[in-house]
């Protein structure tokens, strides 16, 4: 992801990342603009909490600047952890409901048989496109975020914060946990600090979340299960 010159070819490459505010991850952006792909079958996975057909065309849009030919778009729901709105306690409990190895295994046969699925760019879904992007995207991404995170007195300064950061946002020294402006409003420093020390300004639970598969240890290396 960070290499600055990116070559993939191979007869099917995909794009697996989950969606902020209906919005890509400006990491999985900053990656397409400068990744070369030489593929017959191009594919895109989104993971969230709710309707994904708006950003699986943002997803298209990206692809087409890029000259890329997305054969294959799906969605994966799966617990919303955007913590000001969602309580995990909740989104737990709703979590089996929404079958997500049944979903992943619809999505892997699809894509294994290189099947084909676009969204169709209706007079709708473009509204809802710009509604969204105007008036949720600005206050849910914003690389300045983590600058408004507190950090209790329960920190302590075990580095998990820092590690399991993808964007390199974060600095813990002897002084406590410091936060840049180049955050990527993942949470996985909020969800996986063993101390839930971090914090947002406005929380709808107290409960932390993360995937039963994916296992963090001593090193704060994650694993999938």
């Amino acid at each position: 992801m960070r290499q600055e010159k990116i070559e993939i070819e191979d007869d099917a490459v995909g794009i697996v990342c989950p969606v902020y505010a209906v919005e890509l991850p400006f990491m999985i952006v900053d990656f397409m603009k400068k990744a070369y792909i030489k593929t017959d079958y191009f594919f895109f996975i989104l993971t969230c909490g709710y309707g994904y057909e708006v950003s699986l065309r943002h997803a298209e849009v990206a692809a087409c600047e890029r000259g890329w030919d997305l054969k294959y778009g799906n969605g994966v729901l799966m617990v919303d952890n955007y913590l000001p709105f969602f309580d995990m306690d909740e989104e737990i409990r709703k979590l089996p409901g929404k079958n997500v190895e049944g979903q992943l295994d619809a999505i892997c046969a699809d894509i294994q048989a290189r099947k084909e699925r676009r969204v169709k760019l209706t007079t709708e879904l473009k509204e809802q496109m710009a509604f969204y992007h105007k008036t949720h995207a600005p206050k849910v991404i914003n690389k300045n975020m983590a600058l408004d995170y507190t950090v209790n007195d329960d920190c302590i300064r075990c580095g998990i914060c820092a590690k399991v950061c993808p964007a390199n946002n974060i600095e813990v020294t002897e002084d406590g946990v410091e936060f840049s402006d180049h955050c990527e409003v993942c949470y996985a420093c909020l969800h996986n600090c063993p101390q839930h020390a971090i914090h947002l300004p406005k929380e709808a639970g107290t409960k932390q979340f993360r995937n039963e598969h994916v296992k963090l240890d001593r090193n704060a290396e994650l694993s999938i299960k």
